[in-house]
């Protein structure tokens, strides 16, 4: 009854007639991963070593934004302008080295699991995320390989505008799309629609993106955040865990 009421709200919020899921789209940190609290220490470590500051808590608000961004943003805010483009693009590279010295996250509990089900009953999986380094992207194929489509990810080199931005999520329906229409799941005139599309995110901007974007969005509080920072962003359903999702989609 929980997930058909809020099926309901979604169709009547964007004046949608019906609700036919046959992608999920996942975020990556705090989603498949449990690597928030890495990158909240990376973060608070490298903004320091520039000569700003960034608490452990606002990385988990800046999630799911473009490195580049984050950093153009908590800079304006400090010193009245942003660091240019070639200095964004150096501190976001020593963020990540300090991340990358942190070790190897390990996988959200569940997360494999609720993957399982959706690729048993026929969804096409992708992975929108505001990261852009390749090792990252490659450990995905590897950790979720059969489950995760590789032409259905979308990273921060796919589009100029990341997350809040419904640019993202937008992207992944669009390289769903041609996957679909690869395998005659849709005409070749036709495109995968938001109403068609479920997103499963952690962070206040990625629910936003993909609200935006218009997809059924299912936020999973896997970090310190309130829920309600997650419903005042636009989440349709919020659950506490992975194996929460799992039931409800599929009991």
């Amino acid at each position: 009854m929980y997930l058909d009421n809020a099926i309901a709200q979604y169709l009547q919020k964007h004046s949608f007639s019906c609700f036919a899921p046959k992608v999920a789209l996942f975020d990556m940190d705090g989603v498949l991963y449990d690597s928030m609290w890495n990158h909240a220490y990376s973060w608070n470590e490298s903004m320091r070593h520039f000569g700003y500051e960034m608490s452990k808590m606002d990385a988990f608000r800046y999630e799911g934004m473009r490195g580049v961004e984050t950093i153009k943003i908590i800079t304006r805010e400090q010193q009245g302008e942003p660091v240019t483009d070639k200095e964004a693009a150096s501190m976001y590279k020593y963020k990540s080295e300090v991340y990358a010295s942190k070790g190897i996250a390990p996988l959200i509990s569940g997360v494999k699991t609720l993957q399982e089900r959706l690729h048993a009953n026929d969804y096409h999986i992708g992975v929108v995320t505001g990261s852009g380094q390749p090792t990252l992207i490659n450990r995905i194929l590897q950790d979720f390989k059969g489950l995760v489509s590789p032409r259905i990810i979308v990273t921060a080199n796919d589009v100029n505008r990341g997350k809040p931005a419904p640019d993202p999520y937008i992207m992944g329906m669009q390289k769903a799309t041609t996957v679909l229409r690869g395998e005659g799941m849709l005409s070749a005139t036709a495109s995968l629609q938001p109403w068609q599309t479920i997103v499963i995110e952690n962070a206040p901007l990625g629910v936003r993106a993909a609200v935006a974007a218009q997809c059924f969005t299912i936020a999973v509080n896997t970090g310190p955040l309130s829920d309600e920072e997650l419903w005042q962003a636009g989440a349709d359903i919020v659950c506490k865990n992975m194996s929460e999702v799992t039931e409800l989609l599929f009991k």
